[in-house]
């Protein structure tokens, strides 16, 4: 037990004289003496072999050895986390982390440009559900069971039966603002689509419309044509041509399709414009006189026209965008170019 005692006393001795200058040393120590292979452990091991008569005395001078040995660890520990707490204090009088910004989708920027465009001619933004059953997406709009106009429009239909379906156009927004009877009516339907087509350059399962709708008495197609006019100055600039071709569409009668000279060549000819000049932008005309009867509106009394254009034929013209998949693929090396348009 003598020679036990004396091993005691050395490494209190050590203990004493050990320098933590850091974590590492810190933990070098709790290794060493108070780890469970360690130097306190396997003193305590040392009690089989003490007599029993000096095992009370022999175990009084383990306990306060390990407490010496525990107590320094504490003391070097506290000290240790108070240098590290006073070195990373914070400095609340600089200024702050400046904060990435991100960049809205070019999607959002046009269709934000367009609703506010309309805004300014008084047009207010409706929505409606992207759900639609087959009258307000079809029937209501002159377009009934087995109309060969329904075989231009690829649907989604739902397994709940097949009045229901993902609807291929926001007009549906129309027939139930004009279903409402509260009139005049002057809005834009922004709002996505959708149609059953093979993902390509040029077209999608799912893009984005905006359609404008006005009902007002003595509303004419020069109304309409003037309208138009002043969004395609706003949008492309002043030194834009347009022209108007006869066209048709089983909602509006007459039906027009509205071109823009392309933006790409300047009117001269390339692949985006196919060599002619002219890109069509939007279709439009003066609302069927059946629409106004189906919603309830007397089209004896009451006039209006209706227009509709895809965001992303707006989108590619505006910022000269040649493949219609990079707006749904998330690169973000597409996206960061549309910081400055915020």
């Amino acid at each position: 037990m003598e020679s036990i005692v004396q091993q005691i006393a050395a490494y209190r001795q050590e203990i004493s004289e050990y320098q933590v200058d850091g974590a590492a040393s810190l933990e070098a120590y709790r290794i060493k003496f108070l780890g469970t292979k360690g130097i306190v452990k396997g003193l305590f091991g040392e009690m089989k072999s003490v007599p029993n008569e000096q095992k009370k005395d022999f175990g009084a001078i383990l306990n306060e050895f390990k407490t010496f040995a525990e107590s320094k660890y504490e003391e070097w520990k506290a000290a240790i986390s108070a240098t590290e707490e006073k070195g990373s204090s914070i400095d609340l009088t600089l200024p702050g982390d400046p904060m990435p910004l991100g960049s809205r989708h070019p999607i959002s920027l046009v269709r934000n440009e367009i609703v506010s465009i309309f805004r300014r001619l008084g047009f207010s933004v409706a929505e409606g559900p992207e759900i639609e059953d087959d009258w307000h997406n079809f029937t209501a709009l002159n377009l009934p069971e087995n109309h060969p106009a329904r075989d231009m429009q690829d649907t989604f239909y739902l397994n709940q039966g097949p009045d229901w379906l993902l609807r291929t156009h926001t007009s549906n927004v129309q027939v139930r603002e004009m279903e409402k009877g509260k009139l005049p009516i002057r809005v834009v339907c922004p709002g996505r689509v959708y149609r059953n087509e093979t993902i390509s350059a040029r077209a999608h399962c799912f893009f984005h419309q905006v359609e404008g709708l006005y009902i007002d008495e003595h509303v004419s197609f020069a109304d309409l044509k003037q309208t138009l006019y002043f969004f395609v100055q706003e949008m492309f600039g002043k030194d834009v041509k347009v022209r108007f071709r006869p066209s048709y569409f089983p909602f509006t009668e007459p039906s027009a399709e509205m071109d823009i000279s392309c933006l790409l060549c300047n009117g001269d000819g390339c692949n985006v414009c196919k060599h002619t000049g002219w890109v069509e932008i939007l279709g439009c005309g003066m609302v069927h006189p059946q629409l106004l009867e189906n919603s309830g509106i007397d089209s004896n009394k009451y006039t209006g026209f209706a227009f509709g254009m895809g965001i992303e034929r707006i989108t590619m013209l505006k910022y000269q965008i040649n493949d219609l998949r990079l707006f749904s693929e998330n690169d973000v090396r597409f996206l960061r170019q549309f910081n400055a348009a915020l």
